[in-house]
């Protein structure tokens, strides 16, 4: 899906592309090569009104019809969004600005220099976004943003909500400078930071939490305390903190990724020098901004970090104490065992000449001794506190 934006006393519009354009042909060259001509969305596209939006979705059948789109002022677009694009859409940005968009896999590569890199008079930059963040399983994708002039495209695969909250508080103005393409990227990149900020915050919430939950009192109320029904139940409570502090742990480190990826882009698009570019007071205090709130970001996320460590050392330390009382009873248990069993094997012994075999008592006697001495190692234990 391609989408262009023009602005309009500094706010994004939808921009409607004129039919007559050599480098925008129309939306009638957008038709996806498969599908139903007559019902496939090929071009979302809007033109900028009074204090207001006028768009409509164009289709195959608008364009075989009567013109799709209404005179109105024709404006500059300052991004082409380009969401899970197509062949054609890709080839009508290129066409338009003269560069090369970046395919999938060039996206997805993670040396340095094929993701930030110059070309054909253009920046290209790539970082990595999340999106699903609302839950414990984040998908990491690639992000370009692709900086010629005045006019950026940014070319995604999925849709993180930043682009979307982004777009919206845009179209409302809002007090949100978009005069530019670069203005539009650093508003973006605000926007992801303070998304990754939100789930920063909701990650250590529910981190405390969890650390309340490893290090609350073992024991339970009441008389019940201590049976072999709690300690299962203790048992697997420990093992679903586990998995909570794992996923707790990707979350944190999908996370980090992002953040150092946003730190590396905007020291480069800052470091770099294009002749005729001299960025706005403005504009250079919030790219600092912007590498100051991705650091210290990306610390916090350290710290959190630090935390699941530390909690996942102190929830295994706690199952193999678990472990080690499971395994003292055996020992316990063992060890008392062992003197009545010498004493039965003793007495077990086929042996002609064994005076005790004709006592009238040798058999309670031998009961009492095997009693006697299982019962003083478990008296042992006890006093020195094993038990």
């Amino acid at each position: 899906m391609l989408r262009s934006f023009s602005r309009e006393a500094d706010h994004l519009v939808p921009f409607d592309p004129a039919p007559a354009s050599p480098a925008l042909a129309g939306p009638e060259t957008l038709a996806p090569e498969t599908g139903d001509p007559d019902t496939a969305q090929i071009l979302s596209a809007h033109a900028p009104a009074n204090d207001a939006l006028d768009g409509e979705v164009l289709t195959a059948a608008a364009t075989t019809s009567a013109p799709a789109t209404v005179a109105k002022p024709r404006a500059v677009p300052v991004w082409h969004d380009l969401v899970s694009p197509e062949l054609r859409e890709t080839k009508l940005v290129e066409a338009s600005l003269g560069i090369a968009v970046p395919t999938r896999d060039e996206m997805e590569e993670i040396e340095l220099s094929a993701r930030l890199y110059q070309e054909d008079g253009a920046e290209f930059m790539t970082m990595t976004a999340l999106a699903g963040l609302d839950g414990d399983d984040p998908v990491k994708t690639p992000v370009t943003f692709i900086l010629k002039g005045n006019t950026l495209v940014t070319v995604r695969y999925a849709d993180p909500k930043p682009f979307a909250a982004f777009v919206a508080r845009a179209r409302r103005g809002n007090g949100l400078v978009c005069s530019s393409g670069e203005t539009v990227m650093l508003g973006l990149l605000e926007a992801i930071i303070d998304r990754m900020a939100d789930v920063l915050e909701r990650c250590g919430n529910e981190i405390d939490a969890v650390s309340r939950e490893v290090f609350r009192s073992r024991k339970g109320n009441g008389k019940s305390a201590g049976t072999s029904g709690d300690k299962d139940k203790s048992s697997r409570d420990l093992e679903g903190l586990i998995e909570q502090i794992g996923r707790k742990g990707d979350l944190l480190t999908a996370t980090r990724e992002s953040l150092v990826s946003i730190s590396r882009l905007v020291a480069y698009h800052a470091a770099l020098e294009i002749p005729g570019r001299k960025a706005a007071k403005d504009t250079r205090q919030r790219i600092k901004l912007l590498q100051r709130d991705a650091t210290s970001l990306g610390d916090h996320a350290q710290f959190l970090q630090g935390k699941i460590n530390f909690l996942l050392d102190a929830t295994l330390g706690l199952i193999n104490l678990e472990q080690n009382q499971i395994i003292k009873i055996f020992t316990v248990a063992s060890v008392a065992f062992l003197p009545p069993t010498l004493v039965a094997s003793i007495y077990g012994m086929n042996f002609q000449s064994m005076p005790e075999l004709n006592w009238a008592i040798g058999y309670p006697m031998a009961l009492g001794f095997m009693v006697l001495s299982a019962l003083l190692p478990f008296l042992y234990f006890r006093r020195r506190g094993w038990l």
